[in-house]
């Protein structure tokens, strides 16, 4: 695999991380003193950035290459399918990892943390992240949220051994902590699809939240950074780029059953085309054009189904009706394209890439988010224009319009 290949050790990550900037000097003492690998469980499973899938690694049988994954710049996933995996092969879904250093340390760069701060971290993992917020922070000044009892009570246990004064608390961390609030700095580890109003709540006027934000289309997420206003009643601010995380667990959708919304073939919805190539439609693994189009068409999953022979069917899921589209794409080419249902989701999508092509195309560096408790709104360059995103408060799903 990638990682026993180019072997990378600690010290040489830190300086290919600083050469690219994502390291900062306020960050450097924390990477040197709180290793990644003295975080990660003995199995695991690092992501292999060649082969693109997730590999199983036991430190006691291949304590060399578990060094080299531990110190390499992939996220290594620690646990499937909320702990009922068994077995060394990757599980359905993973449901707790540690992130790649790169993209620890860019999320950490943005929250501009200072020595002093009060801290509350949703989603504590392996512990690792939380450590490093202990060592910039101080020692008690952090406190670190997590869903899962047995995902708690290891990092608590691995952050007590490595001398990290961080109090690890089992509970729903879309509630938040209030008994250690208010807070100087909130950061999230987990995506998710509506900013919960409790974060801001518990953040003081003047501090700031940082994490990844998206839609249900994809999990192609803006990371999100947030200042508080002075009067405590929202909080605004841009993205900074293009993240990808697990969601919050409060905020995950069960996986689409094909069959409920496509019994029968394509062929029994309305069949077009489109001269936008695949590329052109999705963005590719970074690219803006899911985030955008998540805006603008609500209530809707994306799957891109596997590429076979040059050509890959890309599909649209109406999360209120049956709706449905597929845009069967050939390589270098345009698709075919079939809907069906009470929305046109193929015409919405592409109107809304049409929208992000006639504004110039615009990065997540260009949209901003604003928090109130009554509800949110992604905008466009400033808070005045509205990319066509409105998510008013409520259950999570009810109430969303564009």
């Amino acid at each position: 695999m990638a990682c026993e290949r180019q072997r990378p050790v600690s010290t040489e990550l830190g300086l290919a991380l600083v050469r690219t900037g994502v390291l900062s000097a306020e960050w450097a003492p924390s990477y040197a003193a709180v290793p990644r690998s003295a975080f990660l469980p003995a199995l695991m499973w690092p992501w292999d950035m060649e082969a693109g899938h997730s590999v199983f690694v036991s430190r006691a049988d291949e304590p060399e290459r578990w060094r080299a994954c531990a110190d390499a710049d992939c996220p290594v996933v620690t646990q499937w399918d909320d702990g009922d995996h068994a077995g060394t092969e990757p599980g359905v879904a993973a449901t707790s990892s540690a992130s790649m250093p790169s993209v620890v340390f860019r999320m950490l760069r943005e929250l501009d943390l200072r020595p002093g701060h009060k801290v509350l971290e949703i989603g504590t993992a392996t512990g690792w992240n939380a450590a490093l917020l202990a060592h910039r922070a101080g020692a008690g000044r952090v406190v670190s949220v997590e869903v899962d009892e047995g995902v708690a009570e290891r990092a608590r246990g691995v952050l007590e051994r490595f001398g990290s004064a961080v109090r690890v608390v089992h509970g729903d961390g879309g509630l938040g902590y209030p008994e250690g609030a208010p807070y100087d700095r909130i950061v999230g580890t987990c995506g998710v699809r509506r900013f919960p109003w409790a974060w801001v709540e518990q953040c003081r006027p003047g501090g700031m939240l940082v994490a990844p934000w998206g839609t249900h289309y994809s999990n192609a997420d803006g990371l999100v950074r947030l200042v508080v206003a002075e009067d405590g009643r929202s909080a605004s601010g841009k993205f900074t780029g293009p993240v990808e995380f697990m969601k919050l667990r409060a905020h995950r959708l069960r996986p689409v059953e094909h069959a409920e919304y496509v019994p029968g073939s394509v062929r029994g919805g309305d069949e077009t085309s489109t001269e936008l190539t695949e590329e052109e439609f999705t963005g590719g693994a970074f690219g803006p054009q899911r985030f955008v189009i998540g805006l603008r068409v609500p209530d809707c999953v994306q799957v891109e189904a596997e590429k076979r022979d040059g050509a890959r069917p890309v599909w649209l899921y109406g999360l209120r009706d049956r709706s449905w589209a597929c845009a069967y794409f050939r390589d270098g080419g345009g698709a075919r394209v079939w809907q069906g249902g009470p929305r046109r989701l193929w015409d919405e999508a592409e109107a809304a890439h049409r929208w992000w092509e006639g504004n110039g195309r615009p990065g997540h560096e260009r949209f901003g988010l604003t928090v109130t408790e009554e509800g949110e709104e992604v905008w466009l360059d400033d808070p005045a224009k509205r990319a066509g995103f409105r998510g008013i408060g409520g259950e999570l799903g009810d109430g969303w319009e564009c």
